[in-house]
């Protein structure tokens, strides 16, 4: 008997049962368009994406639906799945660039799926601690830190893949 290979993601499609736990992703859907009053994000046809024209457009519509995304929920909510912890005298030497970078790496990720986001970034004590809104960009954040300054970079998932942890350090 051939065992089902459990995909990640929140589709059952196919009859795969759903993987993913997010408390924010409404199952339903909502009524198409709705307009983020946050970000301005737009959800059409079951995604929410960037489109300034079609927001200012539905904007003036006053029959259109109007909520805050699940990222912007989120944020607000400090509700965080993704971690990530940058320690080591190199941070601090080259702070503005490994800053730089890491929000250049969210605007990719935005552009794509405007629901990854960073909830914050700031400094504690010898550590700078980044919270995030998708697990994912946790580990992409880390991943482009890794490969342009190198360093040790450790990463891991809970058992469920609901929360990923990243870790990243260089001395020197």
């Amino acid at each position: 008997m051939q065992k089902e290979s459990e995909k990640f993601g929140i589709s059952d499609k196919r009859g795969r049962r759903e993987t993913s736990s997010d408390p924010y992703i409404q199952a339903q859907g909502l009524p198409e368009p709705t307009i983020c009053t946050g970000c301005k994000a737009v959800y059409r046809h079951k995604r929410w994406g960037f489109d300034a024209d079609a927001f200012e457009h539905l904007s003036l519509d006053k029959g259109v639906a109007r909520q805050l995304c699940p990222a912007c929920r989120k944020i607000e909510d400090k509700y965080a799945e993704g971690y990530v912890t940058l320690r080591g005298s190199y941070l601090w030497a080259h702070e503005e660039e490994i800053r730089n970078i890491l929000r250049n790496e969210e605007s990719k990720a935005m552009a794509k799926n405007p629901l990854e986001r960073i909830i914050r970034m700031e400094r504690d004590g010898d550590d700078l601690l980044i919270e995030t809104t998708e697990e994912k960009l946790a580990e992409h954040l880390g991943r482009a830190l890794h490969k342009s300054h190198q360093g040790e970079l450790k990463v891991v998932w809970t058992d469920d893949h609901s929360r990923c942890r990243v870790t990243w350090q260089r001395e020197g």
